[in-house]
């Protein structure tokens, strides 16, 4: 609650100086979430609904404004040396971690050193830094073995973020979970009243101190005028309108376009597409075993795509909100092209056939994890099982719910263990596609090298064009090698493009101050 906005409220802080917290009424935003909160830890995992609840808890060094600029967030000062390979960070005063004690250096660099060996472009970035110091209390430098130039780009990760925490957590092993969550963000996460699979709760962290600027994206000035944000954990979407709809709840993400005239009826919702870029699908493959150890066989699954079909299992029948895109780095972005794309424009089922056969199918069941809590991700699912059966292939399609196959993904079992996969859906903003150091999918690093995201590619040419990127000192230069790593995504094919579509996020009228942007964010609304 802002209580400096009129003198009512100003008479409710005078009265609340007289009164214990808990006799003041507790101003609460009800979102509704449809997918549940298992992992905690949003370094570990890539999940959105697990960075949502590190935006509230954790807070990061830079962080992206609404046109995509990194700004500084717990850094108050930055330098950079006239070579390029000396950066020196101050964190601003004020910062505190929630049990009470100051937010330090030594945190921040146990914090990047454990998100550069887990996170893809973190670890690109990390992997040039010869040393990393503590000048002061409040005082990192980085040195750099070479000129790493997306360095503050890399640091306001929107979908990826280097949330920092204490050193104790920061410390944890890159294959283990932190359990103890305790960050420096502008909510505290309540443990006590989390109820996994119906309701998470935080609350407004008191000794936050937020930037003076005016919020924007992910950075700027993060106030909380409110008391506490409940997630009430609604996996069918239909109900979670019809609860919003109702006032049940106060905002939802990514409704369907079938729902939203139940929305815009009742006159009290606000819907709003909120990333320009939208977002694009995404089928990730188990490289580490036949067929899809072979690029003929990921070409295969090329060959078998309809952009369409999987588009409108997302957004509906609304040509506006879809697009067929055969550019990895997005349609709408810098870097887009089509280079390389053309033999698999079209679905081509003798094609997939023969693809297949060479890369030793033998007539194993292709297990494909099947999010049934999650609408896109389990249509996916749907589609590319249905045309593998139709092409002939075995197929094991596997259900649960999105927190199990987040835990799933990360095993490296093979085809006679029953945790193996072959196959799953999911989906990421354009904008972190949109260059070859932040499009995660595409880090194709083997062991030893760049971290990998499930599905463990290995291939040297893309690892080599990305490094030519990073060291690329003009537009011209980058642009010819985005479209060499094109040419060489459709001969290696790391994962899978489904297409790219925009999406809707709403919110009841009554809330005020709400950021339209990526993923919906707590601080800076109001509710009467």
């Amino acid at each position: 609650m802002n209580y400096l906005r009129n003198g009512t409220k100003i008479a409710v802080l005078a009265l609340g100086l007289l009164l214990p917290h808990s006799a003041l009424a507790t101003e609460t935003i009800r979102f509704a979430s449809v997918e549940d909160l298992k992992i905690l830890d949003p370094i570990f995992t890539t999940s959105a609904t697990t960075i949502a609840h590190g935006y509230l808890v954790y807070d990061t060094l830079f962080a992206m404004d609404s046109n995509f600029k990194p700004q500084p967030q717990m850094v108050g000062d930055w330098s950079v040396s006239d070579d390029g390979l000396t950066y020196t960070f101050i964190l601003r005063p004020g910062l505190t971690w929630h049990d009470g004690s100051p937010v330090e250096a030594n945190d921040i660099i146990a914090s990047l050193q454990r998100w550069g060996k887990i996170s893809g472009e973190a670890s690109a970035m990390m992997k040039r830094v010869t040393k990393i110091e503590a000048k002061a209390a409040d005082t990192i430098v980085m040195t750099f073995s070479e000129p790493f130039g997306p360095v503050l780009l890399t640091l306001a990760n929107p979908v990826i973020p280097g949330f920092m925490m204490r050193e104790e957590e920061a410390s944890v092993a890159e294959d283990e979970q932190v359990r103890t969550i305790i960050g420096s963000g502008p909510f505290r996460f309540k443990e006590g009243e989390w109820k996994p699979g119906a309701k998470v709760v935080y609350e407004r962290f008191d000794a936050y101190v937020p930037r003076p600027e005016p919020a924007d994206g992910y950075a700027g000035g993060k106030m909380v005028n409110v008391d506490r944000v409940e997630w009430n954990i609604i996996p069918d979407r239909s109900t979670a309108v019809q609860a919003l709809a109702a006032g049940e709840v106060d905002a939802m993400e990514s409704v369907p376009p079938d729902l939203l005239p139940l929305l815009k009826a009742s006159g009290e919702v606000t819907v709003k597409v909120t990333n320009p870029l939208g977002v694009m699908g995404h089928l990730r493959i188990n490289t580490l075993s036949a067929p899809f150890d072979s690029p003929k066989g990921r070409q295969a699954l090329l060959h078998l795509i309809n952009q369409d079909a999987f588009n409108t299992a997302a957004v509906g029948n609304v040509p506006d909100l879809k697009k067929t895109c055969y550019a990895i780095f997005g349609c709408g972005s810098a870097f887009e092209t089509d280079a390389g794309s053309a033999p698999f424009q079209k679905v081509d089922v003798a094609a997939a056939q023969a693809e297949m056969k060479a890369a030793g199918y033998d007539g194993r069941p292709i297990v494909i994890l099947d999010p049934t809590d999650w609408g896109e991700g389990h249509d996916y699912a749907l589609i590319i099982a249905q045309s593998l059966k139709e092409a002939g292939f075995q197929v094991d399609l596997q259900a649960m719910d999105w927190s199990t196959l987040a835990e799933r993904r990360n095993s490296k079992a093979g085809p006679s263990d029953p945790s193996h996969w072959d196959i799953f859906p999911t989906n990421w903003p354009t904008i972190t596609m949109s260059n070859p150091i932040s499009n995660i999918p595409l880090v194709s690093g083997c062991t030893g090298d760049d971290a990998t995201w499930y599905g463990w590619p290995c291939d040297a040419k893309i690892e080599a064009l990305r490094a030519d990127f990073i060291k690329a000192g003009t537009e011209e230069e980058q642009k010819r090698i985005t479209t060499a790593l094109q040419k060489r995504y459709y001969e290696y094919v790391p994962y899978i493009n489904t297409g790219q579509y925009l999406t809707f996020n709403a919110w009841r009228n009554e809330l005020k101050g709400v950021i339209p942007f990526m993923q919906m964010v707590f601080w800076n609304i109001d509710k009467p």
